[in-house]
């Protein structure tokens, strides 16, 4: 009997596929898909650089790219429109999107609770928020803290009109705060450390959180129209990205070195003083009791009405369906404490 060719190769692919634990339609058949995220590549991000150096949304069907992102309103605005299939947005900007007519859903939270803070030098003279009036707020045009400045205004009992906006990148806060150009900044809590280390005692702080703006923060988003027509390779990213991130709470190591091997000029030590309070964002009861990324309603429908009462929005819309629970693994959580 002839053996053809073809058949031998065939069966010498198959079977090395099968030795790396890979069957053939899974390593043949991965589709593209497009990840803006709402900033460069950060700590917070390590878990889907991971889950990509070690195959796994390739094993999923997923041949996954990663745009570094401008802002939560750029990532909210791209994947609304179906500019890119999913992104990583602030959940109130995903909101007023959505109330712009933007086509999205949100399948995951990274932030359970706010990073939202706003830094300063106490000798500028501001001993707290009451302070603020009369002063330059440094941040990008894109930042979320922009959108919810109004809320954080009214619980400190300070006018909203009474401070000015200055256009900073994210990479230039920290130094127009110590040249003086601007007297506040506002920045996530994961870059905690790095101010303290500049900063030292001189650095006055306050967590959003704990004055009582609590918004959920950064989620994966899905462009509508792309889950209606890809519901399980939706559900296949989420699954990977969900085991991914509950990896890195139990061991960083190999997530930084995933993240600091596909991005240049990140420093390892600022990236690990970054996870640790990575991890207390993402912890709260429903992540630890339903699923590692879970919404809780109750709270994306708060979110929803202090949108809603602080910008308006043109279209409002049932909050239930801004977001779902069904593609999370409900056995993976986040652990209740370290």
């Amino acid at each position: 009997m002839r053996i053809r060719p073809t058949a031998v190769l065939s069966a010498l692919a198959a079977a090395l596929l099968a030795t790396v634990g890979m069957s053939a339609t899974t390593a043949f058949a991965a589709e593209p898909m497009n990840l803006m995220l709402n900033w460069t590549p950060t700590a917070d991000h390590a878990p889907i650089y991971y889950a990509k150096a070690k195959g796994w949304y390739n094993d999923a069907g997923i041949d996954l790219t990663i745009e570094a992102g401008k802002g939560s309103a750029l990532s909210a605005q791209r994947v609304g429109s179906g500019g890119a299939n999913l992104g990583i947005a602030d959940l109130p900007t995903a909101i007023q999107a959505v109330g712009k007519g933007a086509d999205l859903k949100a399948v995951m939270v990274i932030y359970a609770n706010s990073p939202q803070g706003f830094y300063w030098l106490k000798s500028s003279g501001i001993n707290g928020p009451k302070e603020f009036a009369g002063r330059k707020i440094g941040n990008p045009p894109g930042d979320a803290a922009r959108l919810m400045w109004p809320a954080f205004a009214k619980k400190t009992g300070i006018d909203p009109a009474g401070v000015s906006f200055v256009n900073l990148s994210p990479q230039a806060k920290v130094g127009a705060l110590k040249s003086k150009s601007v007297d506040i900044i506002s920045d996530f809590y994961n870059e905690h450390d790095l101010k303290v280390r500049e900063f030292g005692p001189d650095l006055g702080f306050v967590a959003w959180r704990d004055i009582g703006v609590n918004v959920y923060g950064n989620s994966l988003v899905v462009n509508g129209a792309y889950l209606a027509a890809n519901p399980e390779r939706v559900k296949n990213f989420a699954a990977v990205t969900q085991r991914a991130y509950s990896a890195c709470v139990k061991d960083f190591a190999p997530c930084l070195d995933a993240l600091t091997a596909s991005v240049s000029g990140l420093s390892p030590e600022n990236q690990r003083d970054q996870w640790g309070r990575i991890k207390l964002l993402m912890r709260d009861d429903t992540t630890t009791k339903v699923a590692l990324g879970a919404f809780d309603g109750a709270r994306v429908k708060s979110d929803y009405e202090l949108v809603q009462s602080l910008i308006g929005l043109d279209k409002p819309f049932d909050p239930a369906k801004l977001y779902t629970n069904d593609y999370l693994d409900k056995n993976i959580r986040m652990p209740a404490a370290e």
